[in-house]
């Protein structure tokens, strides 16, 4: 890390199951040291079961009111807390879909819309079995519906989008990195 530039506050990355969230959100703790908070571990630790199972039993929407909930005592802390501690928050790929969560996601810091064609999604959720969504007779067609609600929330959402495809997560994190202090040098 650059000494000389101070680096950024909270980074969030928002984007479609299997697009790199979670591996790239590890990669950014390692490299700034900041506290990473990974909403669907967070969320699934406090109602003391997965995702997969609040879905079956409360259904997506308790599940979304969930991820709400966090986001706005993520937000709370930052307004109360005027140092408050720098985070790299990864979200859940549907957290777009709630418009105050859109407003909660960019006033909680930088966010990254990370993004993978359709073919690499697929191959990187097609072996996880812990995605309700994809619980259907044709998964494919649920991402590419998905995906089509969802891609216009992400820009809205977003500072930065970055294609995640060919990529490892230290290249993504070092371009992440250089793009959030170029857009926030003097502001932070």
């Amino acid at each position: 890390m650059n000494v000389s530039q101070p680096p950024p506050k909270n980074i969030v990355l928002i984007g479609f199951m299997g697009s790199g969230k979670s591996t790239v959100g590890r990669e950014l703790h390692q490299r700034l040291g900041y506290s990473l908070v990974d909403m669907d571990q967070v969320i699934e630790r406090r109602a003391g079961k997965s995702i997969a199972a609040i879905f079956a039993v409360e259904g997506e929407k308790a599940f979304r009111d969930m991820e709400t909930e966090l986001l706005e005592e993520l937000m709370l802390e930052v307004l109360k807390e005027e140092d408050a501690p720098r985070r790299i928050i990864s979200t859940g790929g549907g957290v777009i879909g709630c418009e105050r969560n859109r407003e909660l996601l960019r006033r909680l810091g930088y966010v990254v819309w990370l993004h993978a064609p359709l073919a690499v999604i697929l191959d990187r959720t097609g072996r996880n079995r812990e995605r309700p969504l994809l619980h259907t007779e044709d998964p494919v067609a649920r991402v590419e519906a998905l995906l089509a609600l969802r891609k216009p929330l992400y820009a809205e959402a977003a500072h930065l989008q970055v294609d995640t495809a060919g990529l490892d997560a230290c290249e993504l994190a070092t371009g992440i990195l250089e793009s959030a202090r170029y857009f926030f040098s003097g502001h932070w």
